[in-house]
Formats: structure tokens, C-alpha cells, sequence
């Protein structure tokens, strides 16, 4: 059964939701988050320049402090938005928890510990996603998931690397814009742009078994998603991602550190 608002909270689908699909409930603090980057975008501030104070945002988009509070939080740890005590809130330069900057620095892609912190961060974001997607993907969210699993098996098939990862990527980004969660998506985005750090050393060339794999995983988390069995599809995605994290040890430890064996390689 697909996603129904949760008693006591507001229901914040758009009519465009309230159709056959049935509602995806989304909590309000989500809802504010996405009226405040409007905000900015209308007011036109750029980086640095000053935003409303909470109390105003308040009133302006007609929620409580409280809920406000709690979007703003989240804008600043995706980088959106910068909080300064005493001095008010101002507009960030993008570069916050989950920016680059923080990462690009610090990130090593033949650090296996590191690799396999990335990997935890990816199953926590990615198995709420599917959970999510699988109560609120609309018909062409279906659709646009399994284009990209085809494209996959389009690029295994044919030897064509670059394919494959191109569907890949529009696979799990898929998943994740259907959970209509855009913090999920900033998430998920990111770790995967340091999985591509990681892949240009571990799985370069070395598609074989692992692509095959992924195809045939990527179509079990497709058909738990259409289902609308959340558990399903959260089990579907830890099984893939457990996976491909032992594919990339055995790769990075053959091609970097010399030990370890990867058939097929």
C-alpha cells in the first residue's frame, strides 16, 4: 500500500499527487526547506547577502518558528543556508555537510576503511530511499527507474562501459528522486560522486561480473519499488550495495595493494 499521511501532521501532497498513485505524505519541515530556497531564489541573495530572520520566514510562509527551525537546520547542513549567532542567517555558498569541499579534501579513494565508511553512508541513504520510493513513485518515476535499469543492461551487453554507467547513476539518482525527498537526493548524489573518485581506480575496466551482477540487482529493487513493497525494496538495495562494496575491495586490493585475487579480471 502506497504512502499515507501520518496522523496528527499535515498533508503536503501536491493535487498533481492525489491521484491513483495515492498520496506521498512529506513532513513540513521538507515542505519550508524548499519554500525558503524559493524565497532566496525570488529575493534574489546571493552568497553572503542576509536572509529574513526566522520569526519572518515565519510569518511569511505561514509556519510555525518551530518548523522553521528544523528546515533551517537541515538547509545548513546541506550547505544552503548559514546560521550565525546573534548575527541572523545568512545565504551559504553550497559548500556545507555535504558539499564538496568538506569531502574533496579528506577523501581517499584507496583508503578501504574510508570506502567502506562511504558505503555504510550509501545503504542508510539508498534503503531509505527505496523504502520511500516504493510508497511514492509516481508512474513516470517508474518509468524514468526502469529506463535507466535497461540502459544498464544495454551497456553490459554491448561492452559499452561509458553506458553502463551513465544508467547507473540515472538508476540510483532515480530512486532516490522518487522517494521525493530532496535531502535524500542531495545525499545520495554525493556519495556517489565520491563512489566515481573511488571507481576510476577500483572498477575501471573491470565491469565483468560486477555489471552482470548489477543488472539482474537493480531489476529485483525495480520490481520491489513497482510493488510498493518498501521492506522489499530496502532488502533489494542493501543486497546490491553489500555487493558491490566486496567488488570494490577485491579490486582495490589486487590493483593498489598488490594482494587479493578478482576473477574474471
Amino acid at each position: 500500500m502506497r504512502g499515507t499521511p501520518v496522523a496528527g501532521e499535515p498533508d503536503t501532497r501536491s493535487p498533481e499527487q492525489d491521484g491513483a498513485v495515492g498520496p506521498a505524505y512529506r513532513p513540513g519541515y521538507e515542505v519550508v526547506a524548499e519554500q525558503i530556497i524559493k524565497l532566496i531564489a525570488e529575493l534574489r541573495l546571493a552568497p553572503g547577502d542576509r536572509m529574513p530572520t526566522e520569526n519572518e520566514l515565519a510569518a511569511r510562509l505561514g509556519a510555525s518558528r518551530t518548523v522553521v527551525r528544523e528546515a533551517v537546520r537541515i538547509l545548513s547542513a546541506i550547505g544552503r543556508v548559514r546560521a550565525h549567532k546573534g548575527r541572523g542567517l545568512f545565504v551559504a555558498d553550497g559548500e556545507g555537510m555535504l558539499g564538496s569541499s568538506r569531502w574533496g579534501g579528506s577523501f581517499m579513494p584507496t583508503d578501504l576503511d574510508q570506502i567502506f565508511m562511504l558505503f555504510e553512508f550509501r545503504r542508510v541513504q539508498e534503503c531509505a530511499a527505496s523504502r520511500l520510493a516504493a510508497a511514492r513513485a509516481t508512474p513516470a518515476e517508474l518509468r524514468a527507474i526502469k529506463d535507466a535499469a535497461e540502459m544498464c543492461r544495454e551497456g553490459h551487453t554491448s561492452g559499452r562501459d561509458e553506458l553502463f554507467d551513465q544508467g547507473d547513476d540515472l538508476f540510483h539518482l532515480g530512486v532516490a528522486e522518487a522517494s521525493h525527498n530532496p535531502f535524500l537526493v542531495a545525499a545520495v548524489r554525493e556519495a556517489r560522486r565520491l563512489q566515481r573518485q573511488s571507481s576510476v581506480i577500483g572498477m575501471h575496466g573491470a565491469l565483468g561480473d560486477h555489471a552482470r551482477d548489477a543488472v539482474a540487482e537493480h531489476s529485483a529493487i525495480y520490481e520491489a519499488i513497482r510493488g510498493g513493497d518498501p521492506d522489499a525494496a530496502a532488502e533489494a538495495t542493501s543486497v546490491h550495495l553489500d555487493k558491490t562494496l566486496d567488488e570494490y575491495r577485491r579490486e582495490i586490493q589486487r590493483r593498489v595493494f598488490g594482494s587479493g585475487s578478482s576473477d574474471n579480471r
